[in-house]
């Protein structure tokens, strides 16, 4: 490899510092003179053959941005087919990058041009050439593949970026390894640093994809019971969103459908030996909350206008995790829930923090500082982080999300299929539970989401949930469900207890296997109980 072309352009003049040494590339900026420097651009392009590849990966911009593995000839269509009108109500692009970096052209997707965010790799057989970045928390990373051209490009997110005389930036850290799949990112976390966490893979149910937001207390007593039908016993009793009036209000709970309040239900899943969890959206809340009509002066600010970020429930807007006073409201409501006994908080739409950059801030520098600031919040309970640039959750969480919601249908509607990168979607978030596994462990516990057995709501094939909930236990650390447990048969409890001993087989390596249509076929040989075993996942 070698460097084709940089570019740094900013408002005045910048020393640069350039460093190369073995596989390891940093570029740091400082004003010059006495005179404060506004950054525009900084990008970097090094020489790179893909002939021989035989499939690339991008990181997708937050936890449910598809990122798969790709041919070198398949193209990154993100947002290509939303009408502007659409896009603008429903705020489809928002919940990724494409409110502030442009989608790829169709000329670039036409020549194979992919891009995504912090790492990236090329893969010949089990031989990996990582691209990865070591600086997101100064600012993410955009890396494209440009097969037709041979060469790999390096963006820094830092346009408007002011740096202070006397302040040195690093622009980029980047390191190249080679090797097999654990020798390479191994050597990435060594490099950053980092370690995740420690956190024990976790067993238990979850509201939402029972009822939605439609729970209430006989449905959550109901389902509590359920788990006692159940051959092993589950970790974690994991109450998700619907139990608040509106997203934002976190310091009561919809009187109608919890008439005697929450912690009853709580303490009632405490008294059944399970671990307490709740959900909520710290860096959001929607428009019908009364936190949106009584504190404008919370939220983040763009032209004038609150920032849109998008369109769940009555539309939701970014709220300002500078904010003292925000910041006030989110330690008084999570100590609410820490004193009733809750331990584990998942903590969702949190790409909303760094929707705005500001002139002291890349969206990197905020996430970062974001992500911070709940870890002191929550202090030694668990964080399961989700809607999140994942770089800036790496060492801060205890468990992730590495995929998109799971969708009813195995690839949700079909007009849903032209909107945006970050959709529910069950095929999408196998995918990225097997071609994000190597995070787990790493960053942290990844979250696939949920599967399910049940036949209700739902068109998966049963050979869809079957392969579904196997990827879960073989490549996740979390393994929840939101089935009704109470109506579980003879045979659904014995395929549960299978994937619970699962959950501890050791994947020793994943092999290509021929293409079937829209899916693909991996062959995962594993070792379970002392016994090698092998399998075939069409995803």
């Amino acid at each position: 490899m070698e460097l084709l072309h940089k570019i740094v352009r900013g408002s005045g003049s910048l020393a640069q510092r350039e460093t190369w040494g073995g596989d390891r590339c940093t570029l740091t900026l400082c004003p010059e003179g006495g005179e404060p420097v506004e950054l525009e651009e900084v990008w970097m392009d090094i020489s790179f053959d893909f002939y021989k590849a035989d499939a690339l990966f991008l990181n997708g911009y937050q936890s449910w941005t598809y990122s798969p593995e790709r041919s070198t000839k398949q193209a990154d269509k993100a947002l290509r087919h939303v009408p502007k009108a659409l896009d603008r109500r429903y705020g489809l692009s928002q919940y990724g990058d494409g409110w502030f970096d442009a989608p790829l052209s169709q000329k670039e997707t036409r020549h194979g041009c992919k891009k995504g965010y912090t790492y990236a790799y090329a893969r010949w057989g089990k031989q990996f050439h990582l691209f990865a970045s070591l600086a997101e928390d100064t600012g993410f990373t955009r890396i494209s593949f440009r097969p037709e051209e041979n060469l790999v490009r390096f963006e820094k997110d830092c346009a408007g970026r002011v740096l202070r005389p006397g302040e040195t930036y690093t622009a980029l850290d980047l390191v190249f390894p080679v090797g097999d799949e654990n020798e390479v990112f191994d050597a990435w976390f060594a490099a950053m640093g980092v370690k995740a966490l420690p956190a024990v893979p976790k067993l238990g149910y979850s509201s939402w994809y029972n009822c939605y937001q439609n729970i209430s207390e006989a449905q959550i007593l109901r389902d509590l019971d359920g788990l006692h039908n159940l051959p092993v016993k589950p970790h974690i009793f994991q109450i998700d969103d619907g139990f608040e009036p509106f997203v934002g209000d976190w310091m009561t709970v919809n009187p109608e459908k919890f008439p005697n309040g929450i912690e009853p239900i709580i303490q009632k899943i405490l008294d059944d030996g399970y671990q307490a969890g709740i959900w909520l959206a710290p860096f959001v809340a929607e428009r019908d909350s009364v936190l949106y009509k009584e504190h404008p002066d919370w939220f983040q600010s763009r032209n004038g206008a609150r920032v849109y970020a998008g369109s769940n429930w009555s539309g939701h807007y970014a709220l300002d995790p500078y904010n003292p006073e925000l910041r006030d409201y989110l330690r008084s409501s999570v100590q609410r829930y820490k004193d009733m006994g809750v331990t584990l908080f998942k903590l969702d739409f949190l790409y909303a923090a760094c929707m705005s950059p500001r002139p002291d801030k890349t969206r990197g520098e905020i996430m970062a500082d974001s992500m911070s600031f709940l870890r002191e919040l929550v202090g030694d309970c668990e964080i399961l982080a989700c809607g999140v640039p994942l770089a800036s959750a790496f060492g801060r969480v205890e468990y992730c999300r590495i995929g998109p919601d799971m969708s009813l249908d195995f690839d949700d509607k079909p007009w849903m299929r032209l909107l945006h990168n970050e959709r529910p979607s069950t095929l999408h978030t196998q995918r990225n539970t097997l071609y994000r596994r190597q995070l787990d462990g790493r960053a942290f516990c990844n979250d696939p989401d949920v599967f399910r057995h049940r036949e209700e709501t739902t068109t998966l094939s049963d050979e869809q949930k079957h392969t579904l909930a196997i990827v879960n236990a073989l490549f996740g650390s979390v393994l929840f469900s939101s089935d009704d447990f109470s109506q579980y048969d003879e045979k659904k409890r014995r395929l549960f207890a299978a994937l619970c001993e699962l959950q501890s087989a050791k994947v020793l390596s994943i092999d290509d296997g021929p293409r079937s249509g829209r899916l693909r076929t991996v062959i995962v040989t594993y070792r379970l109980n002392g016994e090698e075993k092998r399998l075939e996942l069409r995803v």
